[in-house]
């Protein structure tokens, strides 16, 4: 088949909030993620320098901040940031937010 189509709640929720589309989608390189996170909610500090994959941080909805190699970057709804693979990043929601997350090789 040419396309696949998946709803987020479809997705492998790997924790609260966040649901991994990528194998729901049958993706073979990119990752596809949503995150709804609550007011107050931050990710773990990580980076992709292993598999070499940049990704994408997309804020739909709410006010967030994505720490990159230790500077903040605000985000408001309609802003993107792209981080390179072996940047460390910390996601972040000061108020309630909605994510689209990609990243590939």
């Amino acid at each position: 088949m040419s396309y696949t189509k998946a709803s987020v709640g479809e997705g492998d929720e790997k924790a609260p909030g966040m649901h991994f589309l990528r194998e729901t989608l049958d993706c073979e390189n990119l990752g596809f993620t949503v995150l709804d996170a609550e007011a107050g909610w931050s990710g773990m500090e990580h980076d992709h320098a292993e598999d070499d994959h940049e990704e994408v941080y997309y804020l739909v909805e709410g006010t967030a901040a994505i720490e990159v190699d230790g500077t903040k970057v605000q985000l408001d709804a309609g802003e993107a940031v792209r981080v390179a693979p072996d940047a460390t990043r910390t996601l972040s929601a000061s108020e309630s937010s909605t994510f689209v997350i990609v990243g590939a090789p």
